[in-house]
């Protein structure tokens, strides 16, 4: 696994910082379950205004059993991220793995 971080100067607010851990904790859970045998990276870095959070596999082992799910993970992310007014984008990559990509307003005013 390969993590890169690179954090704003001043804290985030409470709520922002607690769904942001959420995001990448989610989405590398979803790498264990779905995706075994996967490489796993994780982007966190931020612009003025925003925090961006990359979560990305390369696909798990063909042999893999099947994982029952809800799929409300990332339903949850999503209703979790627009209190904040932010955006969670999620699904296949091309070269066969999955990315989870959230942007979160870095204030809440």
């Amino acid at each position: 696994m390969s993590v890169g971080v690179s954090l704003p100067p001043d804290p985030l607010p409470p709520g922002v910082d607690l769904a942001a851990y959420r995001v990448v904790q989610e989405a590398l859970t979803n790498t264990i379950k779905h995706a075994r045998g996967a490489e796993a990276s994780v982007a966190i870095g931020y612009t003025e205004d925003c925090l961006e959070i990359e979560v990305r596999d390369t696909g798990g082992a063909k042999d893999s059993p099947p994982v029952e799910s809800n799929g409300r993970g990332h339903m949850g992310l999503r209703e979790r991220l627009a209190v904040y007014k932010g955006e969670l984008t999620a699904g296949p990559t091309n070269a066969g793995g999955y990315q989870v990509t959230a942007r979160i307003p870095r204030s809440t005013v």
